[in-house]
């Protein structure tokens, strides 16, 4: 039995042009960066006027609302995919040093320095807290942390930014620990601080991970 298509063929060319917009912002954020994205530009490119490319995206904070959400989900499924094939948390290491080096700039979007003047709504958030759960939940599955320490004490109390999750303080500790070393080693080398220094940033990113993985934080 042939399934039809719902939807109609203005609805079809809407998204394919709202596609197109997305795949040209992302081009011009890799030559220029977030903060230089300009719709009239893109408009320009693909021929358009700057008025009809507006029936798309209202705005520029509305495109980069879409980029935004786009890439969390990328990395939201890059994570859920090694997961399901029983990644511990040091594969789902490499699996961000991956998807980092695959598309700095998308990385730099969602981690990098914040685009001047724009706003992220909450729903965004929700894609990104997936990301935090799956690594969360990794952490919480490593052998018990060391004994408690101040800044655990300081996290039973300040924990609501780790949702209902039930991981011990211990455990949100040590994810913190994780996201934090990792996403500057990775930001260093996305950034080209590393270039002629002589060492393989890979190599750096696996001993920072190996002293993680030993540590009890």
């Amino acid at each position: 039995m042939v399934t039809k298509d719902a939807t109609t063929p203005r609805e079809r060319y809407r998204t394919q042009v709202r596609a197109e917009i997305v795949e040209q912002a992302w081009k011009q954020i890799a030559t220029a960066g977030a903060s230089a994205l300009s719709l009239n530009a893109i408009a320009k490119q693909m021929g358009m006027s700057g008025p009809a490319l507006y029936r798309y995206f209202a705005s520029r904070d509305d495109l980069i609302t879409e980029l935004v959400r786009s890439a969390y989900r990328s990395l939201a499924d890059t994570f859920r995919a090694a997961a399901a094939t029983g990644a511990d948390l040091a594969g789902l290491a490499h699996a961000l040093r991956g998807w980092a080096l695959a598309d700095p700039q998308r990385y730099f979007l969602v981690y990098g320095t914040p685009v001047p003047n724009y706003h992220a709504p909450e729903d965004t958030t929700a894609v990104s807290s997936e990301i935090m759960t799956i690594l969360v939940d990794a952490c919480a599955a490593l052998a018990p942390a060391g004994p408690p320490t101040p800044f655990g004490a300081h996290l039973a109390d300040h924990r609501d930014w780790a949702g209902d999750h039930p991981a011990s303080p211990e455990a949100l500790h040590r994810f913190l620990t994780f996201w934090t070393r990792l996403h500057g080693v990775l930001s260093l080398e996305l950034a080209g601080h590393f270039t002629g220094m002589g060492f393989d940033p890979a190599r750096l990113f696996a001993a920072e991970l190996d002293d993680l993985l030993a540590s009890p934080r």
